[in-house]
C-alpha cells in the first residue's frame, strides 16, 4: 500500500518555501516587499537552506544567482517593482545560463493593495527570454517551484515564477513531499560563458535565441499547460488567479489553463480556439496572452470587455461576460464605513512631518509607512516615485525651486530605504553640492513589510547578530557637513536640528533615530489623558494625526486601548490639558 502524502493548509508564498525546500535549494535571498515578504520568512525557518535579507532586489538577485552558477540550487524573491531594480542582472543572466537550477520568484499586486503601481511581470520573462511559470493555487506555486528549478537545470536558464497577491496570500491545500537533495553542479571557469565583453555576448545571445526555440517546443508538452473539457461551446485560456474566478463563474466552460506563460503553447492554443465557438482570454492587467494569440491571427474575445486594470473578481467576470448583471453585489447590504489609513499610535515618524509641516518644507518622500504622511491631518510629503528616489528628486526640485519662498526641499526616506537605495544618492548630492537636507527616519526596523530585520537592527533574518550599520558615521564618512541624530518624540530637538539643516548652505543630514512603537511597546509608561476641565477645544493635538485622539460630541478624547503613552500630544498642547497617567 502506498503512503499517503502528508498535508499542510498552506498560503501561496508558504508554499512556494516548501517547493524550494522540496526541490533541495541551499540558497537563497530576498528583499522584503508586500505581497512576497513571508516566501523568504518561511524558507529561514528549513534548517537546511540559508536565507538572507539582502540590502535591496538587485543584491538578493545576484547573492542567489552567484551561487546557483556555483552549483547549488538557489533562488531569489521580490515583489513586482523589485524587478526593476534587478532587471541588469536579469537581463544579462538570460545570456549567461544557469548552471544549477535557479529562480526568481516575483509577486504582482494587481489591484495595488499595497504598492506604486501594478505592472505585469510576465513582461520580463517575455523580455528577457526565460521561462514564466504561473501557479493558480498554494499546491501548484510548489510543484511550479520544484518544476522551475528542473526546467532551469534541463535549459540552462533563469526561470520566472510570477505569483500574485491572491496566490501569495490565499491558503489552500498543499501535499507534502520529502526534501530531494541535490548533488552540487561542478563549477568550472568558463569566461565564455559568464563573462559579458561583447565578444562573448555575442555568442551568447545565438545561445539564448537557441535555448527559446527548444523552449517553444517543450511548452507543447509541458505538463502545467492543462486543458480541461466542459459541457458548454464555450472555452476560456486563462491562467493565476484568474482561472479561480473564471471557473466559479463557467464551471461548465472547458479551459486552457495556462501554467508556462512563456513560451506559450501556441499549437495547443490554436487547436483549442478551432475546437471552441466561443473562446475567452481572461487574464488580470495587460493583454499578454491575447496580444500574442491576436498577432498570430487567432480570434479571441478579451480587453474588447474586460478591464486591463485593477483586480478580477468572480462579480466582476458575472457582470462583463455573462448576463448575470451585478445582481448579486446589489443585493448585499452596504459595507462598512471607511477608515482611512494613517500611522500607528506611537509612530516616532509623526514629530517629524508635523514639524516639516511647521517649517513649511518642499518634502520628496519615499516608500515606507511613513508615505501616509501626505494625508490629512500632516499633509507634508509632496512626491513619492520609488524605493530611493525621494533624495533624487530632492536633490532635482531642490534646484529648480531655488529663490523659492517655501522652505527649502527635505528628502525623506526610511533605514531600510537609505541603505536599499539611498546612499548613491547622498554621494550624488555631496559630489555636486546641492541644497538638500535629507532625513533618515530610523525606526529600527523594516517596518512597513512587517517588521523584517535590516543592516540597521543588528540582527540578520536568521537572528544572528551582525554589525550594526551607522547612519550618522556613514553620512559624515561621505562628506555630509551637517549630521545631527535626535529623538523624534522630543520635539524642541527635533524642530531645531531640521532648522539646522534646513539653514546649512550644502548637504545635511538628520536622523530621527527610535524603534517603532509596534517593535518595542514598553518604550514608553503610561498612556496620555485629557483633562476635560483644561482642555479649550483648540484642537492642536488633532493635527498631530495620532488614531488614539478623537473628538466626541463637544470632547476631545484619548483611548487608552490604542494609545501608546509617546507624549506627543501633551508636547503640542498649549494649555497643559494633556496629562500621563498609568495604564
Amino acid at each position: 500500500m502506498m503512503k499517503e502524502k502528508k498535508k499542510a493548509l498552506l498560503s501561496g508564498n508558504e508554499a512556494v518555501a516548501r517547493g524550494a525546500y522540496e526541490a533541495g535549494v541551499e540558497i537563497a535571498a530576498a528583499y522584503p516587499g508586500t505581497p512576497s515578504t513571508e516566501i523568504m520568512e518561511n524558507i529561514a525557518t528549513y534548517d537546511e537552506m540559508y536565507a538572507e535579507w539582502s540590502v535591496n532586489e538587485k543584491v538578493a538577485f545576484e547573492v542567489a544567482y552567484g551561487a546557483a552558477i556555483s552549483g547549488r540550487r538557489a533562488l531569489a524573491a521580490m515583489k513586482h517593482v523589485g524587478v526593476n531594480v534587478a532587471a541588469d542582472a536579469l537581463m544579462t543572466s538570460a545570456y549567461t545560463g544557469a548552471n544549477a537550477g535557479f529562480v526568481l520568484v516575483v509577486a504582482d499586486d494587481p489591484g495595488m493593495h499595497s504598492s506604486q503601481n501594478e505592472q505585469d511581470s510576465r513582461f520580463y520573462g517575455r523580455f528577457a527570454q526565460i521561462p514564466v511559470l504561473e501557479p493558480s493555487d498554494s499546491e501548484e506555486a510548489r510543484i511550479m517551484t520544484k518544476l522551475a528549478f528542473d526546467i532551469s537545470e534541463e535549459f540552462d536558464t533563469p526561470v520566472l515564477v510570477r505569483m500574485c497577491t491572491r496566490i501569495c496570500h490565499g491558503k489552500s491545500v498543499v501535499h507534502l513531499e520529502d526534501r530531494q537533495e541535490q548533488e552540487p553542479r561542478k563549477y568550472a571557469k568558463e569566461p565564455k560563458k559568464y563573462v559579458m565583453v561583447p565578444a562573448h555576448a555575442r555568442g551568447r545571445h545565438e545561445v539564448l535565441k537557441d535555448r527559446v526555440s527548444k523552449l517553444k517546443k517543450y511548452t507543447e508538452t509541458c505538463p502545467v499547460n492543462k486543458i480541461e473539457n466542459g459541457t458548454q461551446d464555450i472555452g476560456i485560456i486563462t491562467g493565476s488567479a484568474s482561472y479561480q474566478y473564471a471557473k466559479e463563474v463557467f464551471p461548465d466552460a472547458s479551459f486552457l489553463k495556462i501554467g508556462l506563460a512563456y513560451p506559450l503553447p501556441l499549437d495547443t492554443i490554436r487547436s483549442f480556439i478551432d475546437s471552441h465557438k466561443t473562446v475567452y482570454v481572461i487574464e488580470e492587467l495587460e493583454p499578454y496572452i491575447e496580444d500574442q494569440l491576436k498577432a498570430a491571427g487567432m480570434h479571441v474575445i478579451g480587453k474588447d470587455l474586460l478591464p486591463d486594470t485593477g483586480e478580477y473578481s468572480p462579480t466582476l467576470l458575472r457582470e462583463k461576460l455573462t448576463d448575470q448583471q451585478a445582481a448579486l453585489d446589489k443585493s448585499q447590504p452596504g459595507g462598512l464605513p471607511g477608515r482611512p489609513p494613517v500611522m500607528c499610535a506611537g509612530c516616532p515618524h509623526r514629530a517629524v512631518f508635523a514639524m516639516l509641516r511647521k517649517l513649511k518644507a518642499v518634502v520628496s518622500g519615499d516608500i515606507g509607512c511613513y508615505t501616509l504622511s501626505t494625508l490629512p491631518p500632516l499633509n507634508t510629503m509632496d512626491s513619492c516615485l520609488c524605493m530611493g528616489a525621494s533624495l533624487g528628486l530632492a536633490q532635482g526640485m531642490g534646484r529648480a525651486l531655488t529663490g523659492r519662498k517655501a522652505g527649502r526641499v527635505v528628502g525623506v526616506l526610511g533605514d531600510s530605504t537609505f541603505i536599499h537605495s539611498g546612499i548613491p544618492s547622498l554621494v550624488n548630492a555631496v559630489y555636486n553640492k546641492a541644497p538638500v537636507t535629507i532625513v533618515i527616519l530610523d525606526n529600527r526596523i523594516t517596518a512597513m513589510t512587517g517588521h523584517q530585520e535590516n543592516p540597521g537592527t543588528g540582527k540578520t533574518l536568521k537572528g544572528d547578530d551582525a554589525t550594526e550599520f551607522d547612519f550618522a558615521a556613514v553620512s559624515k564618512a561621505i562628506g555630509a557637513g551637517y549630521v545631527a541624530t535626535v529623538d523624534p518624540i522630543d520635539i524642541k530637538a527635533t524642530e531645531k536640528a531640521l532648522s539646522e539643516a534646513m539653514d546649512f548652505e550644502g548637504a545635511s543630514v538628520v536622523v530621527a533615530k527610535r524603534p517603532c512603537a509596534l517593535v518595542d511597546r514598553g518604550q514608553f509608561t503610561g498612556v496620555m489623558r485629557i483633562d476635560p476641565d483644561k482642555c479649550n477645544m483648540c484642537q492642536r493635538c488633532l493635527l498631530v494625526g495620532c488614531p488614539s485622539i478623537s473628538q466626541q460630541d463637544s470632547l476631545l478624547r484619548i483611548d487608552p486601548d490604542m494609545c501608546f503613552g509617546c507624549s506627543l500630544c501633551m508636547q503640542v498642547c498649549t494649555h497643559d490639558a494633556i496629562e500621563r497617567v498609568n495604564r
